[in-house]
């Protein structure tokens, strides 16, 4: 993807406010130190999720599924069962559940983008993930990042959600380099000859019907270095701490069973560290001294705030990424035409009856 010449177009003018709170000018100076760092924008391609718009926010959207789906259908069968089970456990009477299954049947059959259900419009909205690039790979974590003040490394620990209660308003005042951010992205599209016409096509297309262009809050993953660059570990998530633990529990859990180190029966808790601490076979027992070799590493993650770890000739690297969601009229910007689905609409659950009943499966 390639940024093509930074302009207005035509929309609304961008509300700067200028940051006066001690932490909102430590924020700013880290952005501006991140652009000297890494100035380029790698994207990766688009994500997406669901929003709504009720009588309470107005002309705002509010994200109600998280942005990070691979594919429209992903996010639509979110939205089934969302709605699935508003109608099970939260509506009214049986009107509101009638109206709420008749949408659930829709979206069981049909690619439906949009729905209007109890007076709240549902769209699947469409951003664009990317980051930051420079000498040194991928952007890593700012000094000013929301971090945890004790780390909290138990597996069972909830993380902080993405997107969570996240109102988008493209009309919010925002501070001078989220202004500068929005201003250079404006023009994003795809222009490479690697690209499909019709992807092409409907990338020209959105910026006159989605002129504006809002970024989202930061997400957090892990990436490794190849030969051919940089490629994704983990999924998003909100905090680097979050993705951090991830990449602790794949070295300590999760490659050790798919790389046979421990074995798929065993207890559910035995991890790198538990196998190690309790001897394995024996000393001699080399899956031993491979499973050590896990938790060395998983350890060195644990001290301070780490973002780069070196494993196996491996280079393991916590970055931020962005998403940069355009905006048009009528709101956020949907699928485009050329987006491509990896699954069917499907029934994800059984029938309901009017009073919120589980019917039986044919």
């Amino acid at each position: 993807m390639d940024r093509g010449d930074v302009g207005p177009r035509g929309s609304r003018p961008v509300v700067v406010r200028v940051p006066v709170e001690p932490v909102e000018a430590a924020r700013e100076a880290d952005a501006l130190d991140a652009v000297a760092r890494a100035g380029d924008v790698v994207v990766r391609g688009p994500l997406f999720g669901v929003a709504a718009q009720s009588r309470a926010d107005g002309p705002r959207w509010r994200v109600v599924l998280e942005v990070t789906s691979g594919c429209p259908q992903q996010a639509r069968d979110g939205l089934n069962s969302r709605l699935w089970f508003h109608a099970k456990d939260e509506a009214r009477d049986r009107a509101e559940r009638r109206e709420l299954l008749a949408a659930v049947a829709r979206l069981e059959s049909e690619r439906v983008d949009e729905l209007l259900v109890s007076g709240t419009r549902y769209r699947v909205v469409r951003a664009e993930e990317y980051a930051a690039s420079g000498p040194g790979g991928i952007e890593a974590p700012r000094p000013t990042d929301p971090e945890p003040l004790v780390p909290d490394w138990d597996r069972a620990a909830q993380e902080p959600g993405i997107d969570d209660a996240l109102v988008m308003d493209p009309d919010a005042p925002v501070t001078p380099t989220q202004a500068f951010e929005q201003l250079a992205l404006r023009d994003l599209c795809y222009t490479g000859g690697r690209f499909p016409e019709e992807v092409r096509a409907d990338s020209r297309r959105a910026l006159d019907t989605h002129p504006d262009v809002l970024v989202m809050p930061p997400t957090f993953g892990v990436v490794e270095r190849t030969g051919d660059g940089w490629r994704p570990v983990s999924g998003p998530h909100a905090t680097p701490h979050a993705a951090r633990r991830s990449l602790d529990f794949a070295l300590t859990w999760m490659w050790p069973r798919l790389r046979g180190y421990i074995p798929e029966d065993a207890d559910p808790r035995t991890d790198a560290r538990t196998w190690t601490a309790a001897g394995g076979g024996g000393p001699a027992d080399v899956r031993a001294a491979k499973l050590a070799a896990y938790a060395g590493a998983a350890d060195t993650l644990r001290v301070g705030r780490v973002n780069r770890l070196e494993f196996q000739d491996v280079v393991y690297q916590i970055v931020r990424t962005r998403r940069l969601l355009r905006w048009g009229p009528d709101g956020p910007e949907g699928p485009r035409p050329s987006d491509v689905n990896s699954q069917e609409p499907t029934r994800i659950h059984l029938a309901l009856d009017e009073d919120g009943r589980v019917l039986p499966d044919d």
